[in-house]
């Protein structure tokens, strides 16, 4: 099992991701592909809305308040965090997911963070100070916390996970894990912080999933 260095993993929120396809396919810890400062939100649940476009110019005409634009994967994609809405005129709808709980008119910044881990390879433990969604473009995804495990399978699997509980991630099955984050955290609070007080029950295996 390849364990992500706890020096590296602390960086992972402000340590911007390298451009490139080499970078991309090279496993390693979560990079951040782009901070946005959303403000105060004026609902109690959100989603993550993900579409892709052929360009960035099309994709940025189409970008809305809570919209941010990336390039990853080879292709350009808008994220959205907000209530669910009419559809954007020039992209094609990937996913939506949620809803995200989220404080009624409390403030929130949103990292966004890619990823690629080899089968069996983890994160260090550690918590977040707001919810987290995850989206997989290939792969398998388990998480585990104190409060149980959650396994996602094959292109597309997306999990949500509360902010606070201590959590463990593995990329799980015989593929690679190319996915995407989102943690929504209050803009005075780190968006993540390693934590060494909680041992998981080793519900995630890597040849399997939870649960063998």
């Amino acid at each position: 099992m390849g364990a992500i260095s706890p020096a590296v993993m602390a960086q992972a929120t402000t340590r911007p991701c390298s451009a490139g396809s080499s970078a991309e396919d090279q496993a390693g810890p979560a990079c951040l592909l782009a901070h946005a400062q959303l403000g105060r939100i004026a609902h109690e649940a959100v989603y993550w809305s993900l579409y892709t476009y052929p360009s960035i110019e099309t994709a940025q005409q189409d970008r809305v308040a809570g919209g941010t634009v990336v390039p990853a994967y080879g292709r350009i994609w808008l994220f959205t965090v907000g209530p669910l809405s009419s559809r954007p005129a020039n992209g094609a709808h990937i996913k939506d997911i949620g809803p995200i709980a989220v404080s009624r008119n409390a403030s929130y910044d949103a990292e966004f963070l890619r990823s690629t881990f080899t089968p069996g390879m983890t994160a260090p433990i550690h918590v977040h100070s707001g919810p987290e969604a995850f989206y997989a473009i290939s792969g398998d995804t388990c998480l585990e916390t104190p409060d149980g495990v959650q396994v996602g399978r094959g292109p597309g699997n997306s999990l949500l996970v509360r902010g606070g509980p201590p959590m463990l991630l593995m990329a799980t099955g015989n593929e690679m894990r190319r996915g995407f984050a989102l943690i929504l955290h209050d803009p005075s609070r780190p968006p993540t912080t390693l934590v060494q007080d909680w041992k998981p029950k080793g519900l995630c295996r890597p040849e399997h999933g939870a649960g063998g």
